[in-house]
């Protein structure tokens, strides 16, 4: 059966599992305890088995056998947490989307409680582990990486890298997620308009197997910050970034150039063989090069945002929606009594004889309707 025959649910939990092989039967049984406190959801677990070599499939596959509500995808080998999550997602058929993670750090428990503070009017809950079951090594980076990214991001969250959240489902259709990115799911989210809040949960300490991350994961984190910043902030608009750096370098260049021209000028000092005429030089080509890049990037930009879906942005509607104008063309064409519901009926004046068409009407037709054009991007389609 495929996923779109399956009937809809209202909450798909998304658990990625890398070599859990023991924590998989446990979670499951209290999810299904803890949201038996809600019991006017329905739900659905999907499992993404990450490449795991230890049996973990085989323990999702006799979970599934016994609980409908367990499903799961098994990727060939490992492939990372955000490509993962990306794929529960393209399984997932609730409107709410609750992500955690297979260890059993994360409390199931808190799920009602985060469902309420969602239900409150936020579009994305996460879940703060306020007495972290960490050691210090791991403490003390995150502390600083949330610090950092709260400063960039402008989203100021105690623990940004949490995998306890609690979404509705439009977040990740406009939220991308490659790399690193599921990091900054929240930061992403609060910059597309949503509306983001955390509480604090408990956090318990891992029983069963070992972490799969190490401090390279603060490396990868902090390059993956500053394409969260290009996506929202420069996004749209990618020669104010390349083009205020040039702009800078520029300045600076013009300013080492100018200094060195004022020497040759009113001294009798040389400036061939100094450095800085050569750092000037560096720096009004670097200028001219993130300039140029910087337009080249808005031309791409716009011969390809013109299929934007402009409902993103858009968070709700008030007032009756105008009616779409007639053209100036368009007539109203009698219905005929014989015809059924919502056919229209071709007036005699206009009725043609059921003939063949004249040799000139095929010329005709090809003056109102000439062949698409050879350019792909002249025949670019609009978005629907």
């Amino acid at each position: 059966m495929t996923n779109a025959q399956l009937a809809a649910v209202d909450i798909s939990l998304v658990i990625p599992a890398k070599d859990e092989v023991k924590t998989i039967a446990p979670l499951v049984a209290e999810i299904v305890t803890a949201l038996r406190q809600r019991p006017e959801f329905s739900y659905e677990i999907v499992f993404v088995d990450d490449g795991s070599t230890d049996g973990t499939w085989e323990a999702i596959e006799a979970v599934a056998a016994t609980d409908d509500r367990v499903r799961a995808l098994r990727f060939r080998s490992n492939f990372g947490k955000a490509a993962a999550l990306a794929a529960g997602f393209g399984e997932a058929r609730g409107e709410i989307i609750i992500t955690m993670d297979a260890d059993m750090q994360d409390d199931p428990n808190e799920l009602p409680r985060m469902l309420a503070t969602l239900e409150s009017g936020y579009d994305l809950v996460t879940g703060y582990k306020r007495d972290r079951k960490d050691p210090l090594g791991k403490r003390l980076p995150s502390k600083l990486f949330n610090r950092a990214t709260g400063v960039v991001t402008g989203l100021k969250l105690n623990d940004h890298n949490s995998g306890l959240r609690v979404a509705r489902k439009e977040i990740y259709d406009v939220v991308p997620l490659y790399g690193e990115l599921h990091r900054y799911v929240p930061a992403l989210a609060h910059a597309n308009g949503f509306r983001v809040t955390e509480i604090p949960v408990n956090h318990r300490p891992r029983l069963h197997g070992v972490s799969k991350y190490g401090l390279e994961r603060y490396a990868r984190g902090a390059l993956d910050l500053l394409t969260v910043v290009s996506i929202t902030r420069y996004g749209r608009r990618p020669s104010h970034l390349l083009g205020g750096l040039g702009l800078i370098f520029g300045v600076i260049g013009s300013i080492i150039l100018t200094y060195l021209l004022a020497v040759w000028l009113f001294t009798s000092h040389g400036i061939g063989t100094r450095p800085l005429l050569q750092l000037g030089i560096l720096l009004e080509m670097l200028a001219v090069q993130l300039i140029g890049m910087g337009l080249l990037a808005e031309l791409i930009f716009h011969r390809t945002d013109r299929n934007f879906d402009t409902s993103i942005p858009i968070r709700g509607r008030t007032g009756r929606s105008p009616a779409p104008a007639a053209g100036p063309t368009d007539t109203a064409l009698p219905q005929s009594p014989t015809a059924p519901l919502g056919a229209t009926a071709m007036p005699a004046a206009i009725a043609m004889p059921a003939t063949a068409m004249p040799a000139t009407a095929s010329a005709e037709t090809a003056i109102l309707n000439p062949a698409a054009p050879a350019d792909p991007a002249l025949a670019r389609p609009r978005a629907t």
